[in-house]
């Protein structure tokens, strides 16, 4: 009786009438029915005052101001101090602020009261598992499952491809894939849909082997029966043919894997001459190696090959053997002894780690010890795992030549635990028209790029969404807004020719595509320029606002840069130009761990460039470790164009969503859910959220 009392009183309230749909939800802001008569009145102030702060935080947080997102939920919570829902979001403020223990410490709590079910305790579980990673070593081989694959038959069991023996991952989530028996380089996008067919050159391909990307973006098959190799441009196109049947220089006998150094030159397995063949990046061939010398007996089967800080390294299938070479074709010794493997394949580099083919398993091996791990096993079926490549997602993707299949490898903790889904933002400005800004990782804070339309389901209320569509992928945008933070330390201030040097390559190197900020870290950070990169092209180092100090506020010019970068385009970065040394109380105001949080949850990447050959100081490199980005040096060899290049490459998993709400407003004053699902074949993940549609 006293719970329907309520219910009437409060369809009278204005105040409290625009929030019933959001209570019928979340049971927010709800009455006790164990409540007394005479608290109505007092509950029914306490709602409406803790529903304005609430709708508040949700418009600053959509904004991306988390600040005053955190401070207006917290005075929501004053007036309802247990409302779960309010926690939940104080936590999402909390979480992208960068205050991953204050999250999770409100989420937890919201749990407790039985609110979120499995979708908040597994965002709980995620967070946690990020944050025990964040602090130890993370470039350590695991476990992988299947968790998809792609046949060589279609539904109807017409062949697509036959034989797959090499893959090549691209950064938007596609790959090409070699077919050996159908002499086809296939373009295969990550649902299994073939995208493009390459017969190769004019006469067509004879035999295919394997298939890397050059430095320059071109793309290099080897030809098992054809003896040559051949080269095409990014796109697949045909450029040219080198290399004939033969044993003198520049001709070879069944080639096969393929490697590039960091010079450009082109390392091939010339399995019929028992060594290595080595051209130039015109085609131009050198030298060649691995036959018997003083101290080593020749290869006798040269298969995989990679190439690792200017070591070679060589697998044998015939011995079972990985051997190391230096650049220059002398021979340093085994990494791995005679019998090791049964029957090795394909080796391709993943950071300090070789991944190697061999007969039913994928092994990674340490390139400084030689130890092994097994990554995977086919089991015992009949198979053939001839080519074993880490992609952009973070899986294996691994080619069974017996079975005609194509596997996707993926860690046990993701296909288990599926993927993290975070609607990251909502714009309803033109209601009824619903845009929203979705981030897709997995487990491990990869973005997962490559996502198409299908890979989706938007629902309001659990019932599917009207004109659904993919508006854009941010891994496809070829710009990124970049903020150059140069530090103004006194020891810095030392390269200002350097300094002016870089800015303008930089400048350059944008293309007019962007927007550039130049923020110089002092005692007090400032802007000293935002706009198009051409605006910049006359930098003068003496023409900064901010004096070289001995005292540098690392910190907060650190959080202005990215404060910035939250409401830019969706590739944004931070560049760091300075001596890599810190000052004395850099970090007095945001730890370091912090600040590595707030850009990884708001998808800036971090860089540095440093003015002075060596390397960053603990605390910077701190952060670019833990963060994407590289590190360079002001005078590298390949100039600086490069890095504008490294950073629209870095893979983003931000996707635009639009559809058309069926719900109701009341007139701008009710909250409105919406829930969003991403899958990609075993694996999926999902999250839920509001929103407020404009006030009328």
């Amino acid at each position: 009786m006293k719970k329907n009392l309520t219910i009437q009183i409060f369809k009278f309230c204005l105040i409290f009438t625009c929030f019933s749909a959001f209570s019928q939800q979340s049971g927010a802001f709800k009455s006790d029915e164990a409540n007394e008569r005479s608290s109505i009145g007092a509950r029914k102030a306490s709602s409406g005052l803790a529903e304005q702060e609430f709708r508040r935080g949700v418009q600053a947080y959509y904004r991306g101001s988390f600040n005053d997102a955190i401070l207006q939920f917290e005075k929501a919570l004053s007036y309802l101090p247990s409302e779960n829902i309010i926690l939940d979001w104080l936590g999402k403020a909390y979480y992208r602020s960068g205050v991953e223990g204050a999250a999770l410490e409100h989420w937890q709590y919201a749990a407790e009261n039985n609110y979120g079910g499995l979708l908040l305790q597994n965002r709980i579980e995620i967070v946690r598992d990020r944050r025990l990673l964040a602090g130890g070593a993370i470039d350590k081989p695991v476990r992988y499952t299947e968790s998809g694959s792609y046949s060589g038959k279609n539904d109807e069991g017409n062949l697509v491809f036959s034989h797959p023996i090499s893959v090549l991952p691209n950064n938007d989530g596609t790959m090409w894939l070699l077919s050996y028996t159908m002499n086809e380089l296939l373009k295969i996008d990550m649902n299994g849909l073939i995208i493009e067919r390459n017969g190769g050159n004019f006469n067509g391909f004879d035999r295919p082997m394997d298939i890397i990307r050059l430095h320059n973006g071109n793309l290099l098959v080897s030809e098992f029966a054809g003896d040559r190799l051949s080269l095409f441009n990014s796109k697949g196109g045909f450029i040219k043919s080198f290399g004939e049947k033969g044993r003198q220089l520049g001709q070879m006998v069944g080639p096969q894997y393929l490697a590039e150094d960091s010079d450009g030159n082109i390392y091939v397995t010339d399995f019929g001459n028992s060594r290595v063949d080595v051209f130039d990046h015109d085609g131009k061939a050198l030298f060649f190696f691995g036959g018997k010398t003083d101290g080593f007996s020749g290869l006798k089967g040269p298969t995989g090959i990679a190439i690792y800080e200017n070591i070679v390294y060589v697998a044998d299938c015939l011995t079972g053997a990985v051997h190391r070479f230096d650049v220059s074709g002398n021979y340093l010794g085994l990494l791995c002894k005679n019998k090791t493997f049964k029957k090795p394949e394909s080796m391709k580099r993943w950071g300090r780690y070789l991944v190697i083919s061999d007969k039913n398993k994928v092994y990674s091996i340490d390139s400084d010890t030689g130890s092994l791990f097994e990554n995977l096993s086919s089991g015992n079926a009949p198979s053939r795992l001839t080519s074993a490549v880490p992609d952009v997602n973070g899986n294996i993707l691994v080619t069974d030549f017996t079975s005609n299949e194509v596997f996707i490898m993926s860690k046990l903790s993701e296909v288990v635990g599926g993927l993290f889904v975070q609607i990251e933002r909502v714009s309803s400005d033109s209601f009824p028209k619903v845009t929203l800004e979705v981030k897709v990782e997995n487990r491990s804070r990869q973005s997962v790029v490559g996502l198409k339309e299908n890979n989706f389901l938007i629902t309001e209320n659990k019932a599917p969404v009207k004109n659904y569509k993919l508006e854009g992928s941010a891994y496809a945008d070829d710009f990124s807004d970049i903020t150059l933070l140069i530090d103004r330390s006194r020891s810095s201030s030392q390269y200002e020719e350097s300094l002016e040097a870089a800015v303008k390559e930089i400048a350059v190197a944008m293309e007019g595509k962007g927007t550039l900020r130049i923020v110089s870290a002092g005692s007090v950070p400032l802007i000293e320029y935002e706009g198009r990169p051409s605006g910049a092209s006359n930098f003068k180092a003496k023409n900064l606002k901010n004096p070289a100090s001995s005292t540098v506020s690392f910190d907060v010019a650190l959080r202005m840069c990215a404060n910035n970068l939250i409401n830019a385009t969706k590739k944004s970065a931070i560049l760091y130009i300075g001596d890599g040394k810190v000052t004395q109380n850099a970090f007095d105001k945001y730890g370091l761990t912090d600040l590595t949080t707030y850009l990884n949850n708001n998808s800036i990447a971090f860089a540095t460039l440093l003015l002075e050959q060596g390397s960053s100081c603990e605390e910077i490199s701190f952060i670019s470790e833990h963060t994407e980005g590289k590190d360079y040096y002001v005078y590298r060899d390949e100039g600086l164009s490069g890095i504008v290049d490294d950073i629209i490459d870095i893979p983003s998993g931000i996707y635009v969503l639009s559809y058309e709400s069926s719900l109701q407003t009341d007139f701008g004053q009710k909250y409105l859910p919406v829930e969003l699902e991403a899958f990609i074949m075993n694996r999926s993940g999902r999250d839920e959220t509001g929103y407020f549609a404009p006030l009328q």
